[in-house]
């Protein structure tokens, strides 16, 4: 086994280690529109627990018994130095920010956060599930120019289901990065995910979702993810709060 080699296991092995997920909401109009929730005027964010993180080949995404589970794919930013405070409009101090990059799908289940969102509660059982953030390998910041201008997709069963560029952010990452790290320092291996374009949906066990990033086009190769779902085993099962 080469040192390289031994040296992005290790690096994968890291991200479990993140002291925290920190998502980014309603960052795509179309969106928004799909599940009618209102525009934020300033990015609005939630945390996922790190024991939510799937790495490749770890196994399916289990969903839990009464909930309808929902994928939603986005781009993750892997933060490499501590970030407090930032300027939102130093956008080169927010990019020397990220480390790396990575694919990500932010299982949600729906019927969980619809009535946390109608009751005033927090969303963190909607997120938090064992297996709820699937991620891709690392990918190098030097495959990803401008993380602006990159393709997102998303398939369940070979079925398009999600596929739109991240030019469509209504929040680009400095001001991403400036909102979280005036409410909470960002500390390096903190990952972030920028949020997710329309087309979100329900998978059942089963299914096989598969994701990735173009650029210009060419498919990333270490971008790609491939998960199945299974039922969950365990004793929990969702009942209204």
């Amino acid at each position: 086994m080469s040192l390289l080699f031994r040296r992005g296991l290790a690096t994968m092995a890291s991200l479990k280690k993140a002291s925290k997920v920190v998502c980014i909401g309603r960052n795509y109009a179309d969106h928004i529109a799909e599940l009618n929730s209102a525009r934020p005027k300033q990015p609005f964010f939630f945390l996922k627990p790190p024991s939510s993180i799937l790495l490749p080949g770890e196994g399916p995404v289990i969903r839990p018994r009464g909930i309808n589970l929902h994928y939603e794919v986005e781009l993750a930013l892997v933060i490499g130095k501590r970030v407090r405070d930032l300027d939102a409009s130093d956008e080169k101090a927010a990019l020397d920010a990220v480390e790396s990059y990575a694919l990500s799908i932010d299982m949600t289940a729906r019927n969980a956060q619809n009535e946390a969102k109608k009751k005033g509660l927090p969303w963190d059982i909607a997120k938090g599930f064992d297996t709820f953030l699937p991620l891709s390998k690392i990918i190098a910041k030097s495959a990803i120019p401008d993380p602006h201008k990159i393709e997102l997709y998303l398939t369940v069963n070979n079925e398009v289901h999600q596929n739109d560029s991240t030019e469509l952010m209504l929040f680009r990452i400095p001001q991403i990065l400036g909102d979280i790290s005036k409410v909470m320092t960002l500390e390096p291996g903190d990952i972030v995910l920028t949020g997710t374009p329309k087309g979100v949906g329900a998978v059942v066990p089963g299914d096989v979702m598969r994701a990735g990033i173009r650029i210009n086009g060419k498919e990333l190769e270490e971008a790609k993810i491939e998960v199945a779902v299974e039922e969950s085993t365990s004793s929990y099962e969702y009942a209204e709060t």
